[in-house]
């Protein structure tokens, strides 16, 4: 793509806006974002305070073959975290669509394609592979593993972040733990949709009060964002708030038009990327 797209923003793109769908294929449809101005406004500019991928998975992937017969695939795409530019979900529904009538030589000529456009948007290398039919059934679903917040029977009156609920009791022993909550909820940011997820925080650090944790996540309820700039908002808080030695946020959030995007953020060299395993409601 020659177009420079370092001015996007989410209002230029096709969220939220009547779509003709192209089902040729068109990698000019492909919108990215820069993940910058989202960034500076959580404080966050020049090295990073974490790395982490976000992950993609794409369920609806649908090309031709040389004779003309239909293949489907379903897709896992990692965009790193340091690309400069985020890729806005219904650009890369449309893109994708766009292979549903193209002719392709094989499978993995059609990964070196979508490797090729979604690094350029994404200004750094995206990496691409397939599950094909023969291997759904290798699919396997599993649930974030770590103590469930939800269980805890808390009063909540605010629906919008509030870091400053977080609190870590410095008073006593380092502690490594993992919490999870089902309760994420964030609504996009240019469309309003919500946008459903479950959250995994793993750290080495200060114990962190459970009940201000939940509140404080339940607090993205009427937020706007976008996934992956809601993940680092999680992160930079907590890591302000709470001061952990080690941090890592996972995020798992529900497809919407076939895909799903579930960012990771860490700051510690031993973590390893998550699996990609679907949880219940995915």
């Amino acid at each position: 793509m020659t177009q420079d797209h370092t001015l996007n923003s989410p209002e230029q793109s096709q969220l939220g806006k009547v779509a003709t769908y192209k089902a040729e294929y068109d990698a000019s449809l492909l919108f990215p974002i820069p993940r910058s101005a989202k960034r500076e406004e959580i404080g966050v500019s020049g090295t990073l305070p974490f790395f982490g991928v976000d992950i993609w998975n794409g369920y609806e992937l649908s090309w031709l073959n040389q004779r003309g017969k239909p293949q489907v695939a379903i897709a896992r795409f990692h965009v790193p975290a340091d690309s400069p530019n985020i890729i806005e979900s219904k650009s890369f529904k449309l893109y994708l669509n766009s292979f549903n009538q193209t002719k392709v030589v094989d499978s993995d000529t059609l990964i070196q394609t979508l490797q090729r456009d979604l690094s350029a948007a994404a200004g750094a290398h995206v990496s691409v592979s397939l599950t094909l039919p023969e291997q759904f059934s290798q699919l396997q679903m599993q649930e974030l593993s770590g103590t469930l917040l939800d269980r805890l029977d808390i009063e909540v009156d605010s629906y919008h972040p509030a870091p400053e609920l977080l609190r870590a009791n410095r008073d006593e022993a380092i502690v490594e733990e993992t919490l999870v909550s089902h309760l994420l909820k964030s609504n996009c940011l240019v469309t309003g949709q919500p946008d459903w997820g479950s959250v995994q925080i793993h750290y080495v650090g200060p114990q962190i009060d459970q009940e201000s944790l939940l509140r404080y996540l339940i607090g993205f309820r009427n937020h706007n964002e976008f996934h992956e700039q809601c993940v680092e908002r999680i992160f930079v808080d907590i890591l302000r708030q709470c001061q952990p030695q080690k941090l890592a946020v996972y995020a798992r959030y529900t497809r919407r038009g076939g895909l799903d995007i579930n960012p990771w953020r860490s700051n510690f060299s031993t973590a390893q990327a998550p699996g990609n395993a679907r949880n219940a409601r995915q």
